[in-house]
């Protein structure tokens, strides 16, 4: 009863509405401030944070070493320098940078660097129709090969680059050009610079025909005629080196087909059966190749031949020719023949096929070229499939 005297002096229904409004203030206001709060810090949270799942980079700050600096050539001292050691060279036949100072004492920028590689003693082939002086004897009737004072040889010098790959290896050459002008010239145009050409000492204006086919890009040998078994019946043409004649007039023959042209890696026999079964008339034939720095390519026609024993004897690199490619004439035959040369190649590393300068030999042989290429055979020059007694 105390609290009525109270209650009748407050205004009427205040009360109520006091607690009404205390009430509102703990529910809706509690609340809503938590809203408010929850949405500042979900928007301060978006407006500072970093990309997402990422830490902030950190600023990479290098510090500079300090290192002294070099003194400069002036400041050394005036004593007399000791020699400097001389230092073995390296054994390893490869690529070599050789440091040369082109005065005493020089610094750069008159020092000068030679990169040297022993191995690089080929022509550039855009010049390969152009001779080597170096490799020249002059005689009565035309440049004779020889080796250089340096010790480079012809076949070295004029054989055509290649891959060096381990891999299927097919050598065709090709014989008999010079004879026939529009042979010749369609040989040297259709075959692939990998087909190696042979020149037959008997034809004409080979000088000509050797640039053409250096131009091109092909090795080419020369081609000289040794007496078969049947001759003088079956006569492989002028100046043939018989197993009668003397050692000086077979020399002089030999020289006589060698002088015809040059820029050639070595010499092919034109038939010579009997001949090269002889060992009194192939002897100096063989020992004049090997003074000359020329390879011999034996067109593998006479399993008699005394060329691969000689020719180690004499320092002479040799090829022997695995089957002629053309003694039939028929694309067909001259296929298999192509065939049986990829096959002895993928079993034995590589082979070699020897043909002639015919139409249906050159336009079989330019065809099979290109398919073998894709099947993954290297058509290579001569050259890189001989056996080189320098070398081996």
């Amino acid at each position: 009863m105390a609290d009525i005297g109270k209650d009748i002096e407050r205004p009427l229904g205040q009360t109520v509405r006091l607690r009404a409004a205390s009430r509102g203030l703990s529910g809706r206001t509690v609340a809503t401030t938590l809203v408010v709060l929850a949405a500042l810090g979900i928007s301060g949270a978006i407006a500072l944070r970093e990309k997402p799942f990422r830490k902030p980079e950190q600023a990479a700050v290098s510090t500079p070493k300090v290192t002294a600096a070099a003194e400069p050539a002036a400041a050394a001292p005036t004593a007399e320098p000791a020699a400097p050691k001389a230092e073995t060279p390296p054994k390893a036949a490869g690529p070599q940078i050789i440091h040369v100072q082109t005065q005493e004492g020089d610094g750069p920028p008159n020092a000068a660097i030679v990169i040297h590689d022993p191995s690089t003693i080929g022509q550039n082939l855009k010049i390969a129709h152009i001779p080597d002086k170096a490799l020249i004897e002059a005689s009565d009737t035309g440049p004779l090969p020889v080796r250089a004072a340096d010790g480079r040889r012809p076949f070295d010098v004029y054989a055509r680059p290649w891959s060096g790959s381990r891999g299927a290896r097919v050598a065709i050459v090709i014989g008999g050009l010079a004879v026939s002008q529009t042979g010749t010239q369609a040989a040297i145009a259709k075959l692939p610079a990998e087909v190696t050409l042979a020149f037959a000492p008997q034809g004409n204006s080979i000088g000509r025909w050797m640039q053409a086919a250096r131009q091109s890009g092909h090795e080419v040998v020369m081609q000289v005629p040794l007496e078969p078994f049947d001759f003088p019946n079956v006569n492989p043409g002028r100046n043939t080196l018989t197993v009668a004649a003397s050692p000086d007039e077979n020399l002089k023959s030999l020289r006589w087909a060698l002088s015809r042209t040059t820029n050639y890696t070595g010499v092919m026999n034109y038939m010579g059966a009997r001949f090269s079964a002889d060992a009194t008339a192939m002897g100096p034939f063989m020992a004049e190749l090997g003074k000359r720095g020329l390879a011999y390519i034996d067109d593998g026609s006479s399993a008699r031949s005394l060329a691969p024993d000689l020719a180690l004897k004499d320092g002479v690199p040799f090829v022997a020719g695995d089957m002629a490619i053309d003694a039939v004439q028929d694309r067909g035959a001259i296929l298999k023949k192509l065939d049986a040369l990829e096959a002895t190649a993928r079993a034995k590393g590589s082979a070699v096929g020897i043909g002639s300068a015919f139409d249906l030999t050159v336009d079989t042989v330019a065809a099979w070229v290109l398919e073998a290429k894709k099947r993954g055979i290297e058509i290579v020059p001569i050259s890189a499939v001989a056996i080189d007694p320098e070398k081996n």
